[in-house]
């Protein structure tokens, strides 16, 4: 029976250097982040600040990086997140902290942030790389992917709230009264936010992970 495949996810926070405060707002909003995605399953422990400004987890199934990478890229906010996921064995018993486990996840995980930060990828700019044994499902996600970042880096904050807002309420009305704007404006936020784009890419790409991992 061949060895079961997890998926580790790496980030680190973008032009880091120049954030006061960096290590208290990363804290506080990963331990939100981490109460979130346990409750919801979506994550097998709690995130670890492994190096300044880096965390890590492992994925509670591989299909379930896709709703990882877009709730982390929102609610994480100012903050913007170079993304990184390895497929592969886990060598150890998974149990916290996570920045004390191994095996080839970890590895390819690692190998994808090197290629996030040395900027070989694509002639473009992406803020998100995949890694596995699997070529062509490498290939497609990280070209889904690296179009998605496209778009991402286009996002203004107003948007960006907008979508916070709406993702944690999933309902235009309820969304514009807590941001104090009539709907229409909390509408053409999530269209020009590209919001709708992020959920399918999310969609297709959770098929696609389950489909070939």
């Amino acid at each position: 029976m061949p060895a079961r495949s997890y998926a580790v996810l790496i980030a680190d926070v973008v032009e880091s250097s120049s954030r006061r405060g960096l290590r208290a707002l990363l804290a506080e909003k990963l331990a939100d982040a981490s109460r979130r995605h346990l409750r919801r399953k979506l994550i097998r422990l709690p995130y670890s600040v492994t190096a300044g400004d880096e965390f890590q987890t492992i994925a509670a199934d591989s299909f379930r990086i896709p709703a990882l990478i877009l709730d982390l890229r929102r609610s994480l906010r100012p903050l913007s997140l170079r993304i990184a996921v390895g497929f592969g064995r886990i060598a150890d018993r998974i149990q916290p902290p996570v920045n004390r486990l191994g095996g080839d996840a970890f590895q390819r995980a690692r190998q994808a942030m090197d290629r996030l930060k040395t900027g070989n990828l694509f002639r473009f700019d992406t803020l998100t790389a995949f890694s596995s044994r699997n070529e062509r499902f490498d290939a497609t996600m990280n070209l889904l992917y690296g179009l998605q970042d496209t778009l991402v880096l286009k996002i203004k904050k107003k948007q960006w709230d907008a979508i916070n807002a709406f993702s944690d309420r999933q309902n235009l009305e309820r969304t514009a009264r807590r941001l104090k704007l009539d709907a229409s404006t909390v509408s053409r936020n999530l269209k020009r936010g590209y919001y709708w784009q992020l959920l399918e890419t999310a969609k297709v790409a959770a098929a696609l992970t389950e489909r070939e991992i």
